[in-house]
């Protein structure tokens, strides 16, 4: 597994309204799936922050990034900064960086979203891991 230093931003918060009004800026089908996916990012845990970062929504544990959503023209992004070192048995993970992966989401497709679910949560717990480890 590849593993890099956290991403850290200054600023994130309990509920930034700055990704309330991108939501709002993201209406239809493609924002209703990022809205989605990052409610259940916003959920998974006490200490989840969040903050807007190159334009989108992104999710922390405390000031660690560890996912993020994004829309595009014709699918969302649920992205993951340390998504290299994640375990992916369903294959969903996409992207060829050295840290970064993402599943692409289209409407009218079918999401597996146990595993998406499971990715978040793994995503979270890594980060937790790292940080609690200092």
């Amino acid at each position: 597994m590849v593993r890099t230093e956290l991403l850290r931003f200054d600023g994130a918060v309990e509920r930034d309204p700055a990704i309330d009004e991108w939501m709002k800026d993201h209406e239809g089908e493609l924002g209703d799936i990022a809205r989605h996916w990052f409610d259940v990012m916003r959920s998974c845990g006490d200490e989840a922050r969040e903050l807007l970062h190159d334009g989108c929504p992104v999710a922390c544990l405390g000031d660690a990034a560890f996912g993020y959503v994004n829309v595009f023209t014709s699918h969302v992004n649920v992205g993951f900064f340390q998504g290299a070192a994640l375990p992916d048995p369903s294959r969903l993970l996409q992207g060829a960086g050295k840290f970064m992966r993402h599943v692409k989401l289209r409407p009218g497709t079918i999401t597996n979203s146990g595993a998406l679910n499971e990715l978040i949560a793994a995503a979270y717990a890594d980060v937790k891991s790292h940080v609690e480890q200092g």
